[in-house]
């Protein structure tokens, strides 16, 4: 507000000024100048009438001569301090105008106007700086999970991409640059419902810098950051940034792990997806023979270590191997778009192909040369820009690669259902594949092949409040008593809990006997349907009671009243 108010008296000083003498002046003229009253005789005009009429005058309202009529010295002062007021109005007014056009003014006031949406909020929010492909896909998941989100982006053109799109809720957003520490203050950073910073722009030292102003600005706040080089990502995880994610990296360790757990890959794919689609086609990558990598930057240079590390035979083609670098096979000199390129790299032994250049077109126009002289290859394809992804989805790769799909996919898990990351850690190092594979049975025949819903249960007052009574009335609830529909009891709803968590214990797929209580976290997959009925059984005490003993015993004022008339009729 202070900032207003000086740009105002600013940019208005002079015209206000100019305004106040010609006023004085002309008022001072109608005081001096000798005035007659209402029989004719000499008299002077108060600086009050002088001050009313010259308000009226410049305006050129026309209120007539008063308090009596004038002079003809009066009349030609008049006449000339009309001209002089009214341009004098004038050019104020189109000061004004020009100040409230100014681009430095309407951002204070847009900065105003955003402070004051961000301090009346009142649902937990995540501050996500950044709204290019990356932010606008993990807003959009987050609404659709009602999960309120900020945004900070420089570029004004996306802010107003951000307020043209069709979101279910309203995003506060705001153009500064989000390194600022006073423009992560104005967002939030210091709001107490404030959940997380995730720095998604597309420099690394604009997202180091905003990791470091958000710890340092609020400890306490989770902040997660995307890094696409090993360097940044050393220095984002040395002051404690609690998560860091390199789309070229997770790609390529998830390729590797789908090579090893193709079953386990598929049953988190499903899981971490949008529930209510229709469930991917299982696409297994070949475990043995030779891959050829086009591309050897940073995509490139991740899919070859993680690819080298499973054993396999690797060619490299690369146009400008001096910046990139040569790995130990040697490399084949040229973009591989050319079939003389390909075929030195071994196409036609090789079992799959990645197109991993920073180039759309060429990435393409790979793909298709390759698949003309190798159609059996196991295609993984580099997409750069989402505006190109029907051209991929049509080039017949098995595997495409989306570096702001990839990481906004990552972090939305991560923040909407973080059980289901501790489920796929979990699974990794505890379960095998055959224990995959039977959970992926039992999710077919629950969801009618489409992906299942995930969410999460916290046995707290807020999620569960009948439970939270029913604990304290010391009646012993199980996991299975959730899953009974309290429409029907005997009907069991359409979920599987997939983690429960007690104190530090993880128990994957629970044994619905398993006793459950206040503080206990559970993960359940299913049928959108399954969700809202056990909210129900969660929130309603009555609806507990009947799943757990088929009654529903009437309570509150007006049936107590009603019970008390019906046994004083019993008696009479």
């Amino acid at each position: 507000m202070d900032t207003i108010f000086f740009l105002v008296l600013r940019r208005m000083r002079t015209p206000l000024l100019t305004l106040i003498v010609v006023y004085a002046i002309a008022m001072a003229g109608l005081a001096l100048i000798p005035a007659q009253d209402a029989d004719g005789q000499p008299t002077a005009m108060s600086l009050f009438h002088a001050f009313y009429f010259v308000s009226y005058m410049s305006t050129t309202i026309g209120f007539g001569e008063l308090p009596n009529a004038f002079t003809d010295a009066q009349r030609i002062w008049v006449s000339l301090s009309v001209f002089f007021t009214v341009a004098v109005w004038i050019y104020a007014i189109g000061n004004l105008i020009t100040l409230l056009q100014d681009s430095t003014l309407q951002r204070a006031i847009a900065e105003r106007r955003f402070r004051t949406l961000v301090r009346r909020l009142g649902v937990p929010f995540y501050l996500v700086c950044g709204y290019g492909q990356t932010g606008s896909a993990l807003v959009r998941g987050l609404m659709e999970r009602h999960i309120q989100s900020v945004v900070i982006d420089v570029d004004p053109e996306r802010i107003n991409l951000l307020q043209l799109d069709n979101q279910r809720e309203y995003v506060p957003a705001l153009c500064a640059d989000a390194r600022s520490p006073h423009a992560l203050e104005a967002a939030g950073l210091k709001h107490p419902l404030c959940r997380g910073v995730v720095a998604l722009t597309n420099v690394n030292e604009a997202n180091l810098k905003i990791a470091i102003a958000a710890k340092l600005l609020h400890p306490e706040v989770k902040v997660i950051c995307r890094a696409d080089s090993h360097e940044v990502e050393a220095n984002m995880a040395s002051f404690g940034t609690d998560h860091i994610y390199d789309p070229f990296d997770a790609f390529a360790s998830y390729i590797a792990f789908s090579i090893q757990s193709p079953c386990q890959t598929l049953l988190i794919d499903w899981l971490s997806g949008r529930g209510g689609e229709e469930l991917d086609e299982p696409r297994y990558p070949p475990r043995q023979g030779r891959w050829v990598i086009c591309g050897y930057g940073r995509f490139g240079k991740a899919m070859y270590r993680h690819l080298k590390a499973q054993g396999f035979e690797l060619s490299v083609i690369e146009a400008e191997p001096h910046k990139t670098g040569i790995p130990t096979e040697g490399v084949v000199h040229g973009r591989g778009t050319e079939a003389v390129t390909l075929e030195q790299a071994k196409i036609r032994q090789a079992v799959g192909l990645v197109a991993g250049t920073d180039q759309d077109a060429d990435n393409l126009s790979i793909i298709m040369t390759a698949l003309e002289l190798n159609p059996d290859l196991f295609v993984i394809a580099r997409e750069n820009h989402i505006q190109n992804q029907e051209l991929f989805d049509r080039v017949g790769a098995q595997a495409i690669m989306n570096p702001s799909t990839i990481i906004a996919h990552r972090i939305r898990m991560r923040l909407i259902t973080p059980l289901l990351s501790d489920l796929s850690r979990l699974a990794r190092l505890q379960r095998d594949e055959a224990w995959a594979s039977q959970l992926i049975s039992r999710i077919i025949a629950l969801v009618d092949g489409r992906k299942p819903y995930v969410w999460e249960v916290s046995l707290d007052t807020m999620q569960a409040p009948a439970i939270q009574d029913a604990t304290r009335r010391g009646q012993t609830i199980t996991l299975g008593t959730l899953l009974h529909d309290p429409l029907e009891r005997e009907r069991t709803l359409s979920a599987i809990p997939l983690l429960l968590i007690q104190g530090e214990e993880r128990r994957p797929l629970p044994a619905l006997e398993a006793p459950i209580g206040p503080g206990d976290r559970l993960l359940f997959c299913g049928r959108e349907e399954a969700r809202w009925r056990m909210d129900w059984v969660l929130c309603n005490i009555h609806a507990l009671r009947y799943v757990i003993d088929g009654e529903s015993r009437r309570e509150g004022p007006a049936w107590r009243w009603l019970a008390v008339w019906q046994s004083r009729l019993r008696g009479v």
